[in-house]
């Protein structure tokens, strides 16, 4: 992946992330081999709705679960929707049975 861009990067990892589950801005960001870059990955998956393919971006979240991203959905409440749409049940703007939900990618994919 050393020929993408950071935030292509980001979109390839993004894109891996099975329905039904979810990651966080930070274990995307290890998962590129930029363990500190959390926050970059947050600019990227503001980014995201724009780009071709589509970059499920409702599947990041923070590392606590909850939905900090929302906001640059439109409407805001479409991430909560999306996830839904997945099986995910969102309390508070937060993932329930979180720990359950989270996909590592570092562990399931090939960089």
């Amino acid at each position: 992946m050393k020929d993408f861009s950071f935030f292509d990067q980001v979109y390839a990892v993004v894109r891996l992330i099975p329905k039904g589950r979810v990651s966080t801005y930070g274990a995307v960001a290890a998962a590129i081999g930029a363990k500190k870059a959390a926050r970059m990955v947050g600019y990227a998956m503001n980014n995201s709705h724009i780009v071709e393919p589509p970059v499920p971006a409702h599947r990041v979240v923070n590392r606590n679960g909850l939905l900090t991203g929302r906001h640059h959905f439109s409407p805001p409440e479409l991430m909560e929707r999306l996830l839904s749409e997945e099986g995910i049940i969102i309390r508070n703007q937060q993932v329930q049975n979180f720990d359950n939900h989270f996909w590592e990618p570092i562990k399931e994919i090939e960089i």
